[in-house]
């Protein structure tokens, strides 16, 4: 027990759960986005390969480490557009769509790169971003701008969703399509805006992990983030401030396993203490699953005019 206090007070576990939870919390607001309107988006693990890829390749090509970020949010809108032109314009299954999404972006990043580097062994770097060493706060001065970007959306896009019209709108199309159609929303603009502003923060929880926890690109780099994303939106009820809890919970079990591998040695095989997190975040979810409220019309496609 004394160990896990002091685990507990250390500022480095801290430093190490909100730098594991960022990418998490980027992704689970772009999958809020696309279920509140109505839309699963299963193409997120290929959009933040894509993400990490392209925003890593811009820096490299020599743009401003920001000018990558917003290469790899455009990237995420594109290929959000070409989801929601399959889904809602088209009304194809969501479910094999968003696969898709994930086999294209992914196969397109991998082939991308061996062209862009055919004779290279070991991926080139580049200059992250820094941390944010003037901030006062201690934990969240080792950060770097991108994890105060991700806790800075979370009140804004709860703000949007509750405060505003276009947020009434958003969840209105999500539950009750044909009543808001019925007030004048246009249901499939609504629905394909959520989706590819959704999907460009998809891209930035990618463009994460190359320009800011690492410095260089690598095949398997997401390693099932984006799918944690889709269960962690379920264990928050589709709600913001839930979801950024839900991240946190996630990365403080991952990070907890990092350290009990150092502390354990090799008393136990590694892959038990991989597993930790994602046996933690199942039973989470399951407890909290069987009460969540989902929006009435997900997965559901809608034509204009049908009752």
């Amino acid at each position: 027990m004394s160990e896990l206090a002091d685990l507990l007070g250390n500022a480095a576990f801290w430093v190490a759960v909100l730098r594991i939870a960022t990418p998490l919390v980027l992704g689970t607001l772009g999958v809020l986005l696309c279920e509140r309107a109505g839309v699963l988006n299963l193409g997120i693990e290929g959009i933040m390969v894509a993400g990490a890829f392209t925003g890593w390749l811009a820096v490299h090509a020599g743009l401003p480490l920001w000018g990558g970020v917003a290469v790899a949010a455009g990237v995420g809108a594109l290929l959000g557009l070409l989801h929601a032109g399959l889904t809602v314009g088209l009304a194809l299954s969501q479910h094999v769509a968003g696969l898709g999404i994930t086999l294209l972006a992914t196969a397109l990043s991998h082939f991308g790169y061996r062209v862009s580097f055919p004779k290279v062994n070991t991926p080139p770097t580049i200059t992250p971003f820094a941390e944010m060493s003037w901030l006062p706060v201690p934990v969240l001065s080792a950060q770097t701008p991108l994890t105060l970007l991700a806790l800075l959306l979370v009140p804004a896009i709860a703000w949007l969703l509750y405060r505003t019209p276009a947020g009434l709108a958003l969840r209105m199309v999500g539950e009750n399509p044909q009543a808001a159609e019925a007030q004048g929303v246009g249901v499939l603009a609504t629905r394909t805006t959520a989706v590819v502003a959704g999907s460009a923060l998809m891209g930035v929880a990618g463009a994460f992990l190359t320009l800011a926890a690492f410095n260089s690109f690598y095949f398997n780099m997401v390693n099932g983030r984006g799918w944690i994303c889709v269960a962690l939106v379920v264990f928050a009820s589709w709600r913001p401030g839930k979801a950024l809890v839900g991240a946190l919970l996630f990365a403080f079990f991952d990070a907890l396993q990092l350290r009990l591998q150092q502390a354990g040695g090799a008393a136990l095989p590694f892959q038990l203490y991989l597993m930790l997190p994602y046996l933690l975040s199942i039973l989470a979810l399951v407890l909290v699953a069987r009460r969540a409220a989902y929006p009435q019309a997900l997965m559901k496609p809608y034509r204009k005019g049908e009752r």
